[in-house]
């Protein structure tokens, strides 16, 4: 124990970090840095995720992982134009301490972005500039949902899936999160900077939910499905890592020390996680795989996420380490266990690590664990932040269930025993990734 509190310890010495306070005033040095937030953000969708994923699948389905990528892109920019947004921010109908219909969800107010101007202001940059950060977020989301039913959704029922779980899951956790005073889980206290109920949970929970109500790929588990190019693996991860510094620090909205600190806390709870997993690799299987320190990576992306604006750097290198070597295990024990096909394991990294990080900020949010939270009780903490996972895990769940089987109902999810065969790329795009000659 003495080398834990001496880890956490290090924290101590830093000064505290305030977060950023609203003010009617611009501020340049906040908005540059949040215009290249949103850039670094958006780099984590396309190329990252698009890489990431698209070097996993096997050669006959990489266009379809890429082209989902982009569409969710699309779609889920417009639709954040017309409602996404205001049903997300807006604020209307919401006291604190009070609990209504708009804690929940918001209000229509801002349908088609009604009312931004050049010169309208979110805290000290352009709220176009929080508009289009936000936005991002909304964007990946779905698409991390993609590699749970990878090779064999329907490109139609993926673009319906994605619009009504964006509009139906997205908006009301995000709006109950992080909308302020009056919202469901912010009211409850629930700590999470930058999405690890919001983005990673919901996820990985409705990852699950899709490959279970999928079924399982044709030869799945007794046929041998390897990455057909675990250089596009490694390059999309190299594209999450860099995007992830706009998607933590960016959310303290400002170019300050709870930026930078975020910064800093990911960076090594990220290197921490990709050693723990590569540790347990080692340990179990006598060698470590370019694949295994990829996923590790990712996991501690994932696991400092909903932690960046409150653990220290002790806190950030034991919670990316335990976040690395548990999704060693709940990727490939976990999933062998239960035969789930979760094909590139969205529950197994995004939401296993998104609760470790979820639950874990309670505990090194606390100032006593070199935290910079305002914290006094971390089991107290812990209990709220275990009451705002379980309820992302019901209303995920729940709600990505009851989509999915309304798709399936209507124009059907899965594609034929043929095309599944022949390849996506080939049966839904007409198209091959690879024109050998």
């Amino acid at each position: 124990m003495r080398w834990i509190v001496a880890l956490l310890a290090t924290g101590f010495a830093l000064p505290a970090f305030a977060q950023a306070t609203p003010t009617p005033t611009l501020n340049s040095g906040d908005t540059a840095w949040m215009l290249v937030a949103g850039a670094l953000v958006l780099m984590m969708t396309i190329p990252g995720a698009a890489l990431f994923y698209g070097g996993m699948v096997r050669a006959k389905n990489l266009l379809s992982v890429m082209m989902q990528c982009m569409a969710i892109t699309s779609l889920v920019t417009v639709l954040w134009m017309l409602y996404g947004y205001s049903l997300a921010f807006d604020t209307g109908g919401m006291t604190a301490g009070v609990t209504n219909w708009h804690s929940i969800i918001g209000d229509t107010n801002r349908f088609l972005l009604r009312g931004l101007t050049p010169s309208s202001l979110y805290q000290t940059v352009p709220e176009s500039v929080y508009v289009m950060f936000q936005l991002t977020f909304a964007i990946i989301t779905p698409v991390l949902i993609v590699g749970a039913y990878a090779e064999r959704m329907k490109f139609s029922a993926m673009l319906w899936f994605s619009g009504l779980w964006l509009t139906f899951v997205y908006l009301p956790i995000a709006h109950m999160v992080w909308s302020g005073p009056g919202s469901l889980l912010g009211d409850l206290g629930v700590l999470d900077f930058a999405g690890g109920t919001v983005v990673h949970i919901n996820a990985g929970i409705a990852g699950l939910v899709a490959c279970l109500v999928l079924g399982k790929r044709r030869g799945y588990p007794h046929t041998h499905m390897p990455p057909h190019n675990l250089g596009y693996t490694v390059m999309g991860a190299s594209f999450l890592w860099l995007g992830w510094f706009g998607f933590n620090a960016g959310s303290a909205v400002a170019a300050n020390g709870s930026a930078g600190m975020a910064m800093l806390v990911t960076q090594i709870a990220t290197a921490a996680a990709a050693i723990g997993w590569v540790a347990m690799e080692w340990m179990i299987h006598k060698r470590a795989s370019v694949l295994g320190i990829a996923s590790g990576a990712v996991a501690g992306l994932v696991a400092v996420t909903p932690a960046a604006g409150t653990a220290g750097p002790g806190g950030a290198l034991i919670l990316g380490f335990i976040a690395g070597a548990v999704c060693f295990f709940s990727a490939t024990r976990l999933k062998h266990k239960f035969g789930y096909d979760d094909t590139l394991d969205v529950f197994g990294v995004h939401a296993i690590a998104g609760i470790i990080g979820a639950l874990l900020t309670g505990i090194f949010a606390a100032p006593m664990l070199g935290g910079f939270g305002t914290v006094t009780s971390p089991m107290a903490q812990l209990w709220i932040q275990a009451k705002g996972v379980g309820f992302t895990i019901v209303w995920s769940g729940v709600l990505s269930w009851v989509i999915l089987k309304l798709v399936e109902k209507t124009i059907g999810l899965r594609v034929g025993p043929e095309q599944e065969q022949v390849g996506l790329d080939l049966a839904e795009h007409e198209e091959r990734a690879y024109n050998l000659s």
